[in-house]
């Protein structure tokens, strides 16, 4: 994999399919006006000069990320889509369904950073760390509460990175 510095690298995170007014209905139009506002920052952010994108490849938002930034390579040179892992096995527990795009996400990442080999109670957050270390900008899509999307943010807030958050 190519380097890419701090400043050319954004990560993303996001709420699981579980925390959305939608659950898992992508074709629900409020997803797809999420999924163009998503779009639209990862092509300004492309404007911008950031070429890495960082994902922790969770279900919900993360995959959204992913294939976009997926459609944005096809279009625009120099875009990296790293999936960022946060344990073998993962999606063990996912549908087929979501197995497969998972599968079909992680393959088609130009790079794979697995943090843990085996799920551990802070593999996530070691995952989010990772992805906001490496990263001069954060992407989120979040509408309030706690969990690992507000505590990515905190984090990202404390290390001084830019954040653009993203309504649903």
């Amino acid at each position: 994999m190519k380097e890419y510095s701090e400043s050319q690298t954004c990560c993303f995170t996001g709420h699981r399919a579980s925390g959305l007014p939608w659950g898992t209905n992508e074709e629900d139009g409020r997803c797809a006006a999420l999924k163009r506002s998503i779009a639209g920052v990862v092509e300004e952010l492309y404007d911008a000069g950031i070429r890495r994108y960082i994902c922790g490849m969770a279900l919900g938002c993360d995959m959204y990320f992913a294939e976009i930034v997926g459609e944005l390579r096809s279009r625009r040179p120099g875009v990296c889509l790293e999936a960022a892992i946060p344990c073998i096995g993962q999606e063990e527990r996912w549908s087929e369904a979501n197995r497969e795009r998972y599968r079909r996400l992680v393959e088609g990442a130009d790079a794979r950073t697995v943090i843990s080999h085996r799920y551990t109670f802070d593999c996530m957050e070691k995952r989010n760390r990772y992805m906001v270390e490496s990263s001069s900008v954060v992407v989120a899509v979040y509408s309030g509460g706690r969990g690992g999307t507000f505590n990515t943010l905190r984090m990202a807030y404390k290390l001084g990175r830019e954040i653009i958050e993203i309504d649903i």
